[in-house]
């Protein structure tokens, strides 16, 4: 069972009907045995399956949605179900998370529902069509907070956030307005609590303190009133209950004192202790929501880099339309200075551009006709045409804000436990202060102190610090890694990849160019024109590196390479097929060896040219040796420096290659990698990973093509390079936007600052807490300076995420 289906064990309390999708059944006896399954769930009130349009039907009864799902999946079958985000907003702590996670499961066919308190966003997931996007957002305005479904197109998600982002910055404006009003009229009130001290006989009549403490008790402090009522009216406790606890203690205690004595009374009151510990919260909470701000900082960069409008070529014409009108083909012109609309190729003018948002380049890139260009990069110096070849959310950058906002409303596992620890921490600490009230009357300290050391002990106690801790870091940490280039696909990545030990490279492509080209011929039979055009046509069509080399280089001797029949992919050994009814191999060794082909004629060449480092394959015609053709690969520049990085933080090295041993020991040289296994099929690369983990090793693989996406799913984090396959950036955890190897070792580095911070949050949440709270209880801190430290908690655990804002990936430069 899954981490979501484990987090979700709401059980109904009364029948309800759910209907779902169900994958995998062939026959009606399929329909049958996942009946049977079904009717074993206990209090499963009916069941209902049909083959026909493969959905079931179950009465819930008491049973629990998790329940169903794993019956099915027990049984054999794909249960589908449907997620969506939403924007929360009215959290004020952890346990408002809690409280809307618990409202959000308690629909009838929710199986999921995570809560990100630094994102203010909820991932939800159910089973069938009964649960509507709308029943959710009614949920969550039941619990007392709101609820909006996130767009998932991008340009509306990109107007939702700029609105969201005007909403936000009207309500910081509004309660900074509150926070001077709210300082001013603390003022006078604190002054009798540092004048005395001092020398200055100063005090104010009970009337007056109680004047000025009013509009802040209840007009300032309203919020903790109205977050407190919605919090018991779901049968929880949030951070609202107990500074709307503690404070009124501290009021009604002075306003019982002037009720009692009188307006002229000379006993002592705690009006300034009620309206202080407001005060610093209120400050608390604004320092809290700006340094919040920065650490989402990232998502909003990107969400405005794609513009609005294209100037889309419509025929001798050329129309200013909005982005998301132009389609796949179509040709846009980028004047200079200009964002870049769409995806595409450039088909008219040379220009340069910059990516620094996109790559982490920091450095203009030059583009001419014939190169890729991302939409959201900025336009160089000249007009260009680009033909759109990717648009909307299929676009480079929509999958990037997706992959960030992915990583950054994910929950990590650590952050389940702090969730267990939040939605107990509240009654805890409502425990404890009643027996500090009860400990200290009977210790005969009468009425006034023992409430007021109650007070301090509620106001001091905060569950905000525990909700931030990890949220908050994991935005910071992959915000700053989205700058530099690196994207992370999850939070579970994110933690896998701070424990990687070991880091397994391609070859080709990764730390090679990838631009291989044909250096050096031997023939042994016919000409060498004779042997290319043989091997150019049993290559022609393929996309491999080596073929495309081969096939450049008979493209530049302008030869006829004849059709080829019956042309059959051997991968990771080579290519054979029927040319003019002779029978054409190309490959390595080992091809030859399985075709009985004798390479003895061709040792010395293969010897000399793998020594050189070059790759080196074999042409046969008709099972004899044609000749062997030398293929270079240059090392990217980067490569060595990659590799001392890595060496550096611990992290043994080593290439899976399907070249040969001779290339792969002289480019395991050149680059200073540690280690090296040669001559492996893609089958191959995965079983030396499972054995790299058998040995209790932490892997991670970098590759960028379709034959690399088997072993970086194999690894425990997978790492593609940018610029290689889609399926490669599909199936890895981590895409580096860039082809820099370099970035393999700042991926790690970020992963493990993170983690890092991770750790200190959670120390100082914890830490104010364990230290706080008994001292309040025996005395220590009066309910202001409880009220300062509970203030300071959340803004220390947001302030320490913020610094990893200034991460930057060493020795790779400085993206901007």
């Amino acid at each position: 069972m899954d981490d979501v289906t484990r987090a979700t064990d709401t059980v109904m309390a009364v029948t309800s009907d759910i209907t779902f999708g169900v994958s995998g059944m062939t026959c009606s006896g399929c329909a049958s045995r996942l009946e049977k399954a079904l009717r074993a769930v206990p209090k499963v009130a009916a069941v209902g399956v049909d083959f026909a349009t493969e959905r079931a039907h179950v009465s819930l009864g008491a049973a629990a949605v998790s329940d169903i799902k794993a019956a099915v999946e027990g049984a054999g079958f794909g249960v589908q179900t449907t997620s969506a985000d939403f924007d929360i907003g009215g959290m004020t702590c952890a346990n408002c998370a809690g409280n809307i996670e618990k409202a959000l499961r308690a629909v009838p066919g929710v199986v999921g529902a995570e809560v990100n308190l630094a994102m203010e966003s909820a991932h939800v997931t159910w089973l069938g069509s009964n649960v509507s996007a709308g029943m959710l957002v009614h949920a969550v305005d039941d619990a007392g907070y709101r609820a909006t479904p996130r767009a998932t197109d991008a340009d509306v998600r990109r107007r939702q956030a700029l609105v969201n982002a005007e909403a936000d910055a009207r309500r910081l404006r509004e309660e900074t307005v509150m926070l001077v009003v709210s300082v001013l009229l603390v003022l006078p009130l604190l002054a009798m609590m540092v004048l005395p001290p001092l020398g200055v006989a100063y005090h104010l009549p009970a009337w007056a303190q109680l004047a000025l403490a009013a509009p802040v008790q209840f007009w300032v402090g309203a919020r903790f009133y109205v977050g407190a009522w919605k919090a018991l009216k779901a049968r929880s406790g949030n951070m609202d209950v107990l500074v709307a606890l503690g404070t009124t203690a501290a009021f009604a205690l002075s306003t019982w004192i002037v009720l009692r004595d009188g307006f002229a009374t000379s006993a002592h009151l705690y009006f300034e202790a009620s309206a202080v510990v407001i005060t610093l919260v209120v400050a608390g909470k604004l320092l809290e929501a700006r340094a919040k701000r920065g650490t989402t900082q990232a998502i909003r960069q990107l969400m405005a880099l794609r513009p609005e409008r294209a100037r889309l070529v419509d025929g001798e014409t050329i129309r200013d339309v909005a982005v998301e009108d132009v389609a796949e083909a179509d040709i846009v012109v980028v004047r200079p200075g200009e964002r870049i609309p769409v995806d595409g190729e450039i088909i008219a003018g040379s220009t340069d551009v910059d990516e620094a948002l996109i790559t982490g380049e920091s450095v203009p890139v030059a583009k001419g006709v014939g190169d890729r260009v991302t939409g959201g990069a900025i336009n160089g110096a000249a007009e260009i045409r680009v033909r759109a070849t990717r648009v909307g959310e299929d676009g480079t950058l929509a999958r990037i804000i997706r992959l960030v906002e992915n990583a950054q409303t994910g929950k990590a596992p650590v952050q389940r436990l702090v969730d267990r620890v939040s939605a107990i921490f509240v009654p805890v600490v409502v425990v404890v202060a009643l027996l500090a009230l009860g400990g200290w009357m009977l210790a005969g300290a009468g009425i006034e102190t023992a409430i007021i050391n109650a007070v301090s002990v509620l106001v001091i106690a905060c569950p905000c610090a525990l909700g931030l801790a990890t949220p908050t870091a994991i935005v910071a940490g992959t915000g700053a890694a989205a700058r530099a280039g690196i994207l992370i696909k999850d939070v579970g990545v994110l933690e896998r990849a701070h424990a990687v030990d070991v880091v397994a490279f391609d070859k080709t492509g990764t730390l090679t160019r990838g631009e291989p080209a044909v250096s050096a011929l031997r023939t042994f039979e016919g000409s060498e024109d004779d042997m290319l055009r043989a091997a150019a046509s049993v290559q022609a069509g393929s996309e491999h590196p080596l073929a495309q080399a081969v096939l450049d280089a008979a493209q530049a001797r302008h030869l006829k390479a004849p059709a080829a029949a019956d042309v059959t992919a051997h991968v990771g050994r080579g290519v054979e097929g029927w040319v003019a009814g002779e029978r054409v191999l190309i490959g390595n060794r080992s091809m030859m060896d399985e075709a009985g082909i004798n390479v003895a004629p061709a040792e010395d060449a293969l010897t000399e040219f793998e020594n050189a480092g070059k790759t080196a394959v074999i042409v046969a015609r008709d099972d004899k040796v044609l000749g062997v053709i030398a293929i270079s690969d240059v090392m990217r520049d980067e490569t060595p420096a990659a590799m001392r990085l890595l060496a550096d933080a611990g992290i043994r090295t080593l290439m899976l290659t399907g070249d040969s041993a001779g290339v792969a020991r002289a480019i395991a040289l050149e680059s200073g990698l540690a280690d090296f296994r040669a001559g492996l099929k893609p089958d191959e690369k995965v079983a030396a990973i499972a054995t790299l983990r058998g040995e209790g090793n932490l892997v991670a693989m970098v590759g960028d093509g379709i034959n690399d996406a088997p072993a970086l799913a194999a690894a425990d984090v997978g790492i593609a390079m940018g610029s290689g396959s889609d399926v490669a950036m599909e199936t890895a955890g981590i895409t580096l936007m860039r082809p820099d190897p370099r970035l393999v070792a700042g991926a790690l580095a970020v992963a493990r600052a993170t983690w890092r911070r991770i750790r200190w949050n959670l120390f100082w949440a914890f830490i104010f807490n364990i230290i706080g709270l008994p001292m309040a209880a025996l005395g220590y801190l009066s309910p202001e300076v409880a009220g300062a430290a509970m203030a300071m908690s959340s803004v220390t655990v947001v302030s320490n995420s913020l610094l990893l804002r200034r991460w930057r990936p060493s020795d790779v430069g400085d993206p901007s």
